[in-house]
């Protein structure tokens, strides 16, 4: 199998590249580059800017008003976009929600919702862990039962990203507690303005209230919320979490934290060598590398096979379980590189040395993004539960 680019290809990560320069806010990608906390405006700046292009909903077919880019092309959008500290694209609506309905939803929701998500109307989170229930999903415990036109929501949801922005979330409900665990949860769509829905901020390491608890009682959602048929929801739910393990692997934003890496490692430090020449550090920075490169390769025969039609199943596990790993061990490499300008409070410990070529204005957000990404291997299938799935999967197939 060929995995480099083709013509077509090349001719395409030229085009992402100009666009990156072209419509790529500075104010921005500085904001990216240094690791500031985006606001929701700033978000929705970049969303419009992609949409206005046709570059928003890229894998949503075209009668959708997608761009319909195949799965090289997304690889080559990701890899260009986190090299020049674009925003990423929240993939809630887009990348979650969105290909769900498009496969179960009736023609009513996705003439209705889709648009929405397009234009920024609505901004969806996702209603799936519980307190009880986050591994193991299944045993989630949140009612939804039906009252005429209408299901009434009860329970709680809990590490809900962005939860605080959000217009609309999407849950998965039981609705009925008489059969397997699988087989009685539903797919509702829920308005956050209903009365009855808390959300309450929980407070990150970092200092950030970047995901949140949802509260429901006595929430009342019509019938015409529900997506696809009722108790079928753990169908929709995995073919949802598919799309989600691809996304976290996360190839091109390793490739960016590791060249972030070695630029700081090759900085000279006050009265000593660049952190580059410890063999021990440089070794780290290698085997890292090669993990990457090899992850990456694998990343273009997936996205290559699905490009001709395919859909990933096990390697996506595969890669979310492999990318997370690469992806904390780039964060504790910029970490020690930064050495004690990764300090969570590094503006108050440095004062007086930002001429340093580490300085704080380049480490400053370096613990705050080593802490966040710690739940890397835990949301969206936890690394754990992942191995087993590909060992019961792979030694299965060998019986």
């Amino acid at each position: 199998m060929d995995l480099s680019y083709n013509a077509e290809e090349l001719a395409f990560q030229a085009k992402v590249r100009t666009f990156m320069k072209e419509k790529l806010p500075t104010n921005l990608s500085e904001k990216v580059r240094l690791g500031g906390e985006l606001t929701k405006h700033d978000i929705e700046q970049w969303h419009g800017i992609l949409n206005d292009n046709g570059w928003l909903a890229q894998n949503w077919p075209k009668e959708f008003g997608g761009a319909e880019w195949d799965a090289v092309q997304r690889h080559i959008y990701e890899e260009e976009a986190a090299l020049a500290n674009a925003p990423r694209i929240v993939p809630f609506g887009l990348a979650m929600l969105a290909p769900v309905l498009q496969k179960f939803g009736s023609k009513e929701q996705c003439d209705h919702w889709l648009p929405r998500i397009l234009d920024g109307s609505d901004w969806w989170c996702q209603g799936y862990s519980e307190p009880g229930a986050g591994s193991d999903l299944a045993s989630l415990k949140t009612r939804a039962v039906r009252d005429g036109d209408h299901y009434v929501v009860n329970g709680q949801k809990t590490w809900t990203t962005l939860g605080q922005h959000a217009d609309m979330i999407f849950c998965l409900v039981r609705t009925d507690t008489e059969v397997k665990q699988q087989e009685g949860i539903s797919f509702l769509l829920i308005d956050m303005k209903t009365p009855g829905i808390e959300v309450r901020p929980i407070i990150l390491l970092d200092g950030t209230a970047e995901v949140n608890e949802v509260w429901f009682t006595d929430v009342k959602v019509p019938v015409e919320n529900l997506v696809g048929e009722e108790n079928k929801g753990w169908t929709y739910a995995k073919y949802l979490l598919t799309h989600e393990r691809t996304n976290i692997a996360g190839v091109g934003s390793s490739n960016a934290g590791l060249e972030a890496v070695k630029r700081m490692a090759k900085a000279e430090m006050s009265g000593g060598k660049p952190l580059i020449e410890n063999p021990h550090f440089a070794a780290r920075i290698a085997q890292v590398e090669i993990d990457l490169m090899a992850m990456s390769l694998s990343n273009l025969r997936i996205v290559s096979q699905a490009a001709k039609g395919g859909a990933p199943g096990l390697e996506a596990s595969m890669l979310k379980v492999k990318g997370t790993i690469i992806r904390q061990e780039i964060n504790d490499l910029a970490r020690r590189a930064a050495g004690m300008y990764a300090l969570p409070f590094a503006s108050e410990a440095v004062e007086g040395t930002n001429e340093h070529p580490i300085g704080p204005e380049h480490a400053g957000p370096v613990a705050a993004q080593y802490f966040n990404n710690r739940k890397l291997s835990i949301f969206g299938g936890s690394n754990e539960v992942q191995r087993q799935i590909i060992a019961k999967t792979t030694l299965g197939a060998m019986r």
